[in-house]
């Protein structure tokens, strides 16, 4: 009887979405988003910077306006418009990061903010780090068996 009850109150609660409308504004804004970083990396790129100081002022750039819109509270309007096409890019990591730092602010500055800023993408940063090292010893084996050239 719980499990049945407990099944019809996750139905009520749980947002209807519209795929097709909900994918394509994901698809629309996350495309946006990447296009504006093709341009500030074309941009750098154009004025003389090698390839990887462009990128990595590309993604400072990203990212601090990201922490700047989470800030002054305008990330929740753009997300309910774009959905997963703001939160998958680095925008969205960024948005993870700096939405704990203020939320536990008022703890203070070691048991607040130092023990929290990562309760979001902590997961991100540890699964993402023991995938790709997993991926690379499997990479690595492959070429001393010599699969790959």
């Amino acid at each position: 009887m719980e499990k049945q009850e407990y099944q019809k109150r996750v139905e009520q609660v749980t947002p209807k979405v519209k795929s097709a409308g909900t994918f394509f504004k994901a698809f629309l804004s996350g495309g946006i988003i990447c296009v504006i970083g093709q341009i500030l990396y074309n941009w750098f790129y154009s004025m003389g910077m090698p390839h990887l100081i462009a990128n990595n002022y590309t993604t400072l750039i990203l990212i601090t306006t990201s922490i700047l819109l989470t800030g002054f509270g305008l990330v929740s309007p753009i997300v309910k418009f774009a959905g997963a096409g703001y939160l998958v890019p680095i925008t969205g990591f960024a948005n993870s990061v700096a939405s704990c730092a203020i939320e536990f602010k008022r703890e203070g500055q070691v048991f607040g903010i130092g023990s929290q800023i990562f309760a979001i993408a902590g997961p991100v940063i540890l699964y993402g780090t023991v995938t790709s090292a997993l991926f690379g010893a499997i990479y690595y084996v492959i070429l001393q068996i010599g699969w790959v050239g």
